[in-house]
């Protein structure tokens, strides 16, 4: 970078709101699954706290030394649907307070995968993960959940979709907060490290940092400068603002 894009960066950080939103690790937990429940979960803290027991420090280490702030530090992991249905539980939420005490130990802000993927129908586990999502949130403090019940390709999984409105229903029973942390997909990506509805995808590295930008402010204020301007110039203006905010990440 040349000074010039130095100093619109510094400008777009001080006065503009632009600041690194997130950065997320994504970590598979697919080398954890076990029959034995107790066990499986002592892999899961193991390799979250092993993996990321360092994220926080870094991240504030980065703020100090580049000026650029970042909001959150989070984790990702695979869809605990896919790691628990080797159980025999009843229910997963042991494995919900597994990743609340490794988010509790990490010092990071929000931990998403407690997730499932049934947008073509229920594989063994989806069932028991989605019954006991509210349970699982109300007595968590960090997890964030996610289940998508469609997609474009698949169609809707009715059946999913009315035991996701039992669940709304019952979470808001038990917390104000419950649904707050949970995110119900159509059409959810491969990967996804945004909460509430992240969870690192099964084609994924093992381990993976990822890093979201936010710029809103930067747009805005790009915006107000074209104002009245043909289409063609505020589509440029867009363009070449959203290059520089991703500049920095």
């Amino acid at each position: 970078m040349n000074s010039q894009q130095i100093y619109e960066t510094s400008h777009m950080i001080s006065n503009e709101n632009l600041d690194a939103r997130t950065i997320t690790m994504g970590i598979s937990l697919l080398d954890c699954i076990d029959s034995d429940s107790t066990v499986a979960c002592q892999k899961i803290y193991d390799k979250i706290t092993t993996n990321a027991k360092d994220l926080v420090k870094v991240g504030q280490q980065i703020e100090a030394e580049y000026g650029i702030p970042i909001a959150n530090k989070r984790v990702t992991v695979t869809p605990i649907s896919l790691i628990a249905a080797t159980s025999q539980d009843h229910d997963y939420v042991k494995y919900a307070k597994t990743l609340d005490k490794a988010a509790k130990t990490l010092g990071i802000d929000f931990i998403g995968g407690y997730s499932a993927l049934v947008q073509k129908g229920y594989q063994t586990g989806d069932r028991t993960l989605i019954a006991s999502l509210p349970e699982a949130l109300a007595e968590t403090d960090f997890v964030c959940a996610s289940v998508n019940v469609g997609s474009t390709r698949s169609g809707i999984n009715m059946d999913a979709v009315a035991q996701m409105g039992e669940v709304v229903v019952a979470g808001s029973k038990l917390d104000m907060m419950t649904n707050a942390k949970l995110v119900i997909f159509c059409n959810a990506v491969e990967d996804n490290p945004f909460m509430a509805g992240g969870f690192h995808g099964v084609g994924e590295p093992d381990v993976v940092i990822n890093v979201g930008v936010s710029g809103p402010g930067v747009i805005k204020t790009a915006l107000e400068k074209v104002k009245g301007e043909s289409m063609d110039v505020v589509a440029e203006t867009i363009k070449k603002t959203a290059f520089k905010v991703t500049r920095m990440g």
